[in-house]
């Protein structure tokens, strides 16, 4: 709870998702009922529950020398119980909290002042633990080999909905619990960097852009590539280089101590120097972990200076509207020497039938 005191907070309030789930390993459905950890900076935690939680809040990777209260409803005000536990000052809520939850906290506790834990607390998952780097390691993996058995699955006349299909039954395949998004855009789709995959047929002289992922033992894998439906055209190939050379020169950014803004301008200016910045028009990363997104974000105007175990996307891209588009991304990890890439899949120019 140091830095909750560093920030002047009296504490932290944490809702159900994934702050809660690192903290104390319990993962309730965020529901109308309040489930929340109470963290005073001063104090022992508490976890208070509805009574029909209880059982599982107890079998939690965290619960032993935990505190729990429970409430029942109908009979007891479960803000109440909050605010009896909260002195007055200034709080941290996290980011997941429901409205509805804290409007109804701030009317039991109206000399409490209450701040997103984003704002005050924005690294509070950020420097993953060797356990936590492994399984981001193993669902990045796992997501290589998605990759390399789509390759087979021939994309010319098919439907961009049925290539995301399929990417979404081989993430379940490779040990994925469930596959979270895959985007696939074809021609003029992979020119939108969210692109919904719909109706499209994929057509000879398409690049595709295919971004998916999922959660794999509670952390998450997301992977970018673009492939081309038979013989790339000159400026395809051309783009195809830029982007990749991008993607290379933000990963040898990475290292301790530099500017996450920093690791964003090394892949930028690639791409400005050969007159593509306009088309290059989202950030360079964002961080990954029990979230697909989360800090660190690697973009202009943020000066945190990177450390060991922050893991996060490197991920540029060129977007030419209503022609195609490229983008290459892989999941990297900061060491002590720099940065390991937890994505290995070909990051070469791919021809596929």
């Amino acid at each position: 709870m140091a830095s909750v005191e560093r920030a002047g907070l009296r504490g932290l309030l944490v809702a159900p998702g994934p702050d809660l789930v690192y903290l104390t390993g319990h993962a309730p459905p965020p529901l109308e009922r309040l489930t929340m950890l109470v963290m005073p900076a001063d104090g022992d935690p508490v976890l208070i529950v509805p009574a029909l939680e209880r059982p599982l809040a107890e079998t939690a990777p965290g619960a032993p020398g935990l505190e729990i209260r429970e409430w029942r409803d109908a009979r007891d005000d479960p803000y109440a119980l909050v605010a009896d536990v909260l002195h007055s000052g200034r709080y941290a809520v996290t980011d997941h909290t429901w409205a509805s939850h804290l409007l109804a906290l701030q009317r039991s506790a109206p000399d409490r002042a209450f701040v997103t834990a984003g704002e005050v607390l924005p690294l509070l998952r950020a420097i993953k633990d060797a356990d936590e780097i492994e399984r981001l390691r193993a669902a990045g993996w796992a997501a290589d080999a998605v990759f390399a058995e789509v390759l087979a699955v021939g994309f010319e006349g098919r439907a961009e909905r049925e290539v995301a299909g399929e990417l979404a039954r081989l993430l379940v395949d490779h040990g994925h619990q469930r596959a979270d998004f895959t985007i696939v855009g074809s021609g003029p789709n992979a020119a939108s960097s969210h692109h919904e995959a719909g109706d499209r047929r994929i057509a000879a002289g398409d690049a595709v852009v295919m971004d998916f992922g999922g959660v794999m033992d509670h952390y998450c894998s997301d992977i970018s590539r673009t492939v081309f439906v038979g013989e790339p055209t000159e400026e395809q190939r051309e783009v195809y280089d830029i982007v990749r050379a991008a993607q290379q020169a933000a990963f040898e950014a990475v290292r301790p101590g530099v500017q996450a803004q920093e690791v964003d301008r090394a892949a930028r200016d690639v791409i400005s120097d050969a007159g593509y910045g306009e088309r290059f028009v989202h950030r360079t990363g964002h961080g990954i972990g029990l979230e697909v997104h989360e800090p660190p974000y690697i973009v202009e105007g943020n000066a945190t200076a990177l450390e060991p175990g922050m893991t996060f996307s490197d991920e540029p891209g060129i977007y030419l509207v209503g022609r195609f588009g490229v983008r290459i991304e892989d999941q990297v990890a900061v060491t002590a020497e720099g940065a390991e890439r937890l994505n290995e899949a070909s990051r070469e120019l791919i021809v596929v039938a």
